[in-house]
């Protein structure tokens, strides 16, 4: 989404961040399944693979991957992409992501299956429901929208079964938090804009005050440290600020509030998921999976100060995700969200000690709704 800069001027915002840190981006696993389901049904209609498979991402990128395997029989197609995860050290760098399609009667739409090396959902608070393949919504639509396109062209109707496998899948899926968050029998196929954003910790911290830099020579007065895609297009959405003013902090949310306290701007936003966000507002400033988890036990202790009776702090405790808790208050009327967004205000507020920003935290749920935010101070 970067544009070109003026005369004079630094580039700025997400794409300036990342080009910045010199390293390479990737293909998520959800783009190498939407697009080993192009090549696999563009082959059951028309009995050729397109090799390269060439597929458009939601921000608009046309990438081309080469086809790793494939199979046509009377009765389904197969194709596989290897993936590549560029300079990310993502432990699904290398895995072969494979497409099966089959036909289904007229009417039956798109139905999605986990083969081989996929997890199936077997526990609540996940974005899908129990008994689902974990392919998670995002990649879903992309397989839905690359489905009607080779469909339209080839006059055919939509109606196939996909089923999605990674080859060694479920051995390399002992290296994540699958089994912890009931996802079992393999990897889920993930993605919310088909790319793997590469983090090395010390160049992505070098490009935030880059990024910090950038705005304060624009003469930006509010900035916004975003953990990703969604939650940059929510304060777009809510304040209208240009992409100069766009922090992509990722997992650093102490990187962005360290830089910002010697380096001050008038207003920082910070907005990310509720799951992350709880991490912060319970004193993690790295909010990386591998180095800090949700603590229910936290969310617990929130959720009761916010007028939740014991019996519904104790489910918030057993809760197998920090979405799952946010749902149970919100069933409640406990505003768990509002919660976490004004405890991890707090927490900012002290990282900074006392420098002059004013802060306001935004917490949203993995669609972009916005489930908690603070007041401004």
């Amino acid at each position: 989404m970067s544009k070109a800069s003026g005369p004079g001027q630094a580039e700025g915002g997400r794409s300036a961040q990342l080009k910045h840190t010199g390293l390479r981006p990737g293909w998520t696993t959800g783009a190498c399944a939407t697009a080993a389901t192009t090549a696999a049904y563009t082959a059951l209609l028309t009995g050729d693979f397109p090799d390269p498979v060439t597929i458009t991402l939601p921000k608009g990128q046309t990438p081309a991957f080469a086809l790793a395997a494939e199979e046509l029989t009377d009765a389904y197609a197969m194709a596989g992409i290897v993936k590549d995860a560029g300079d990310d050290p993502d432990v699904t760098h290398g895995a072969l992501v494979r497409s099966t399609v089959r036909r289904l009667p007229p009417g039956s739409g798109v139905v999605f299956k986990a083969g081989p090396g996929v997890g199936t959902v077997t526990r609540p608070g996940l974005p899908l429901d129990v008994g689902e393949p974990a392919i998670n919504p995002v990649p879903r639509q992309l397989m839905r929208d690359h489905v009607a396109l080779v469909a339209e062209r080839a006059g055919a109707a939509p109606d196939v079964e996909i089923t999605v496998s990674v080859d060694h899948g479920e051995e390399i899926a002992r290296s994540t938090w699958n089994p912890r968050l009931g996802i079992l029998g393999g990897l889920s196929i993930l993605g919310t804009t088909g790319i793997v954003v590469p983090y090395s910790c010390s160049a992505w911290i070098d490009s935030i005050r880059r990024g910090v830099d950038v705005a304060r020579a624009a003469g930006r007065t509010h900035v916004a440290g975003c953990t990703g895609s969604t939650s940059e297009k929510t304060v777009v959405a809510e304040y209208g600020l240009p992409e100069d003013a766009l922090l992509d902090m990722g997992d650093f949310a102490g990187a962005v509030l360290k830089y910002v306290r010697r380096h001050p701007v008038d207003r920082l936003t910070i907005c990310g998921g509720f799951a992350k966000l709880s991490k912060l507002a319970a004193g993690h400033l790295d909010l990386h999976s591998a180095r800090s988890q949700v603590d229910k036990g936290f969310l617990a202790e929130l959720a009761r100060a916010g007028g939740a009776p014991d019996a519904l702090a104790a489910q918030v405790a057993a809760a197998n995700t920090g979405l799952e808790a946010l749902r149970l208050c919100e069933a409640s009327g406990v505003p768990l969200g509002d919660l976490v967004a004004e405890t991890a205000r707090a927490e900012a507020l002290a990282v900074l000690r006392g420098a002059p920003v004013m802060v306001d935290v935004i917490c949203i749920d993995r669609a972009g709704t916005v489930v908690g935010r603070s007041a401004l101070k």
